[in-house]
């Protein structure tokens, strides 16, 4: 009753709303601590896993398997003076086997880590005690990002805001669990750079001699100048007579198709001629007709000289005209018919010519 003087009504409901209030946002504080800690109010089994490095790992840190959060970091410490001994624990509902895996991955790229658990492919598939330790043999470091991003810095200055944070996902993406060929790549780039390096005198030749080939093209600019107008006249002067050699080329396809057509028209007549003409090729090559050939030409000569002695010395021969016809084209003339030219019998041999 005392305190019930002292104390209004309002007053009390503000308090009682003060202690609502303290109670929600320290149960909220508490369950937000609890997230950001990987903190859990289930059992967890406690286990340790040796690293040659742990860098970037924290107290705190996830522990996964197949993405899914099992666990969390409680301690890192060194041991054997350059070994690292990670403390992690895992819900107890969740077991561990004797061929357990543990790869450090990036969990974003601010830097944070998470711990990932893997089935081993081969070895003991009995389960792993709590407390148990994985050695170094079966856990795994994750790359040396910063390294890496550093060696992309050219590029990422050439790159806007936005395709970098793109590109750099992308990298983690593609790096994660990946260093295997990451290793292979390295390998081959490594190779490369030590193949060019045993080029090198190679290389220094080849940019002498381009250095030389530039310096002669240099010294002969004026030259390069008037070829290049000389080639722009002449492209010029194609592009003003194209016409003409459109034409031309027409002209050239249709005498083409006619010369098609005369050959395709003669060709019947065409093959015959040669026909004959080897017949009567094969028949002069005979040896006999060879021989006989040359006996006439040799002895043609004689006879034509006896037989003009004789017709020069008498009337031995007498020659007469017997008919004479013709045409006289008159079309220079603006005629168009020729002229037939035909002397009868009658008025050139007379009776000689009659038989």
């Amino acid at each position: 009753m005392r305190l019930s003087r002292y104390i209004d009504g309002e007053s009390l409901a503000a308090l009682l709303k003060l202690s609502v209030f303290l109670i929600i946002t320290g149960g909220c504080t508490f369950i937000l601590m609890l997230i950001l800690g990987n903190g859990s109010f289930a059992d967890r089994n406690e286990y340790k896993a040796v690293f040659e490095d742990v860098t970037g790992v924290a107290k705190g840190d996830d522990v996964r398997i197949a993405g899914v959060a099992v666990g969390s970091v409680s301690k890192v410490e060194i041991v054997d003076r350059n070994k690292a001994l990670v403390t992690f624990g895992v819900d107890a509902d969740t077991p561990l086997t004797q061929n357990t895996n543990v790869t450090i991955k990036f969990r974003n790229l601010v830097g944070q880590r998470y711990f990932a658990l893997t089935q081993g492919a081969e070895g003991a598939t009995s389960l792993l005690k709590p407390g148990s330790t994985i050695p170094e043999d079966r856990t795994q470091e994750a790359l040396d990002l910063n390294v890496l991003l550093d060696g992309f810095k050219p590029v990422f200055q050439a790159l806007s805001p936005g395709d970098l944070n793109k590109f750099a996902f992308e990298i983690v993406q593609t790096l994660q669990g990946e260093s295997g060929n990451v290793e292979n790549l390295l390998a081959r780039t490594s190779s490369l750079t030590n193949t060019l390096a045993d080029r090198d005198q190679l290389i220094g030749d080849v940019i002498t001699n381009l250095s030389t080939v530039l310096q002669t093209i240099g010294d002969r600019d004026d030259e390069l100048t008037d070829t290049i107008g000389t080639l722009q006249q002449f492209v010029t002067g194609l592009k003003t007579d194209r016409n003409a050699i459109l034409d031309s080329i027409d002209s050239i396809s249709e005498l083409s198709d006619e010369t098609s057509d005369l050959l395709v028209k003669g060709r019947p007549a065409l093959t015959e001629d040669i026909k004959q003409l080897n017949a009567f090729a094969g028949g002069l090559s005979k040896k006999q007709n060879l021989k006989l050939i040359s006996d006439s030409i040799q002895v043609f000569p004689k006879k034509l000289e006896k037989f003009g002695n004789a017709a020069s010395s008498g009337s031995e021969f007498n020659f007469y005209l017997c008919s004479l016809t013709g045409t006289i084209d008159l079309s220079t003339l603006g005629v168009d018919a020729p002229l037939a030219l035909e002397i009868p019998q009658e008025a050139l041999g007379g009776a000689r010519c009659e038989p």
